[in-house]
């Protein structure tokens, strides 16, 4: 099966909620589409679903026009991050009622639901109904329904953000797997940009209802074609500052100037917005040290600190910019303090006036 969005748009009232997209999802694959709340990640899963019927464009399952097809005549499975249970039947009954709408025997849906709720930890509380559970276990009922249904197109909206932490990274690990196996199309909403690194798979960028960019999720994440999807695709969110390249230099808006690194030799003179994520700038580099990591140093001033133990979170004002880092450990420092700080130069981001990742000749920056 594939699932495809031709020039599929959304306009409710007058107003713009999907803007025309073009998207193909392939059999066995996980989607992640990932942006901020109100970006249009529910927007674009009730379209996929049929649940909305598109204002332009048409929704193809596997070569056939969907788009006007009722949502009960596709073979869809969706849980969203409020748990919708039948709150009449128990856990068990809830898991079960996908498989004896399909008519399956008795022993398939005993041995499939145990399974399903062994691997979600509901063994012990298949008796219950509902209202006796919390909340994480009422999602983890209502995804467990989802996962035996074995549906060719499965949409979770955000459906691990009511679960313990522990739970959550299990799952993460879990449902790619499963729904590969399965052979199913995947698509996990989350704003969370570590949430889709760690499910991997492809990652579709949402901004205001637009996709930025759609692609493997490293090659986005390492690649960002725009200033908006280096914003969506950054947490703590990408630091950014003006620049200007003139000859073999980048000059910055307090006057300081750093030599160009080799591989932006190829980049057209002219202004940037340079962008660079909170881990690739370091705290407190000797110079020499700067120097063997092809850092470019610059003065700061401290005026927020974070600390959670294993790391330290500053806020650094740089001129009119305020940045973050994140620093390994303890840092023994205080608001106000003025600190060096090193920028990797193999790891920032130029992008043109026109907000898109600039390029040296053939290559991209």
């Amino acid at each position: 099966m594939s699932l495809e969005l031709q020039g599929v748009s959304q306009v409710v009232d007058g107003q713009l909620h999907i803007a025309p997209t073009d998207l193909v999802l392939e059999k066995g694959t996980m989607n992640v589409l990932l942006g901020p709340t109100s970006s249009g990640k529910t927007s674009l899963m009730r379209l996929m679903a049929g649940l909305d019927k598109p204002s332009t464009g048409r929704i193809l399952s596997s070569g056939k026009d969907v788009t006007n097809q009722r949502v009960q005549l596709r073979n869809v499975a969706m849980v969203y991050q409020e748990f919708i249970n039948y709150p009449g039947m128990t856990v068990f009954d809830n898991i079960a009622s996908p498989l004896r709408l399909k008519g399956q025997s008795k022993a398939d849906i005993d041995r499939t639901v145990r399974t399903t709720a062994e691997m979600l930890k509901l063994t012990s509380i298949l008796h219950r109904r509902p209202l006796e559970l919390s909340g994480g276990q009422q999602q983890r009922c209502a995804l467990a329904r989802a996962l035996v249904k074995g549906a060719e197109l499965v949409l979770l909206d955000e459906p691990l953000a009511n679960l313990d932490y522990k739970l959550r990274e299990e799952l993460r690990a879990e449902i790619p797997r499963i729904f590969e196996q399965a052979g199913s199309i995947f698509v996990y909403a989350t704003t969370e940009p570590e949430e889709a690194l760690l499910l991997g798979g492809n990652t579709a960028t949402l901004w205001e209802g637009q996709v930025t960019q759609f692609g493997s999720t490293l090659s986005v994440y390492r690649h960002p074609e725009s200033l908006t999807t280096a914003r969506v695709f950054s947490d703590p969110p990408m630091n950014f500052i003006a620049v200007g390249k003139a000859a073999d230099a980048l000059s910055f808006n307090d006057g300081a100037t750093v030599h160009v690194h080799d591989q932006w030799a190829g980049l057209p003179d002219g202004k940037y917005t340079l962008g660079f994520r909170a881990h690739h700038i370091n705290i407190g580099l000797s110079e020499a040290v700067g120097s063997e990591f092809q850092a470019a140093q610059l003065r700061c001033t401290v005026v927020a600190i974070e600390a959670t133990g294993s790391e330290t979170f500053l806020r650094l004002r740089y001129g009119d910019a305020i940045w973050v880092a994140i620093t390994p450990g303890l840092k023994k420092m205080a608001v106000g303090d003025s600190v060096n700080v090193w920028l990797d130069v193999t790891q920032l981001y130029f992008f043109d006036e026109a907000g898109c990742l600039a390029s040296c000749g053939d290559s991209v920056v």
